[in-house]
């Protein structure tokens, strides 16, 4: 499974609906696991952006389809990052040509 992070901003729609935003991530950590998704967390934030989601995908398409599904709803935007564990890294770094 890859892992991704992704960072929220609520769009006009979002903010203005704002009360409805923890039920809005229940029904999405939902949908998430019926698209064989695992949602590590959750998390609303201060500063630039207003939250942040973490998970496990199998695949790439898996976990664009996931966050285009936010958009579409158009309560946020987002800005998709692959992420990598300490392990994955360390391979990673196995692989750079000496």
């Amino acid at each position: 499974m890859q892992r991704y992070v992704v960072l929220l901003k609520f769009t006009d729609t979002g903010i203005r609906d704002v009360d409805d935003s923890p039920a809005r991530a229940k029904r999405f950590t939902a949908q998430a696991e019926k698209a064989g998704v695992e949602i590590k967390s959750v998390l609303w934030t201060m500063g630039e952006f207003d939250g942040i989601l973490q998970f496990k995908a199998a695949d790439e398409q898996t976990a664009v389809a996931l966050v285009l599904s936010l958009h579409k709803a158009d309560n946020v935007h987002t800005r998709m990052l692959r992420a990598f564990d300490s392990d994955e890294f360390t391979e990673i770094l196995g692989k750079i040509p000496s």
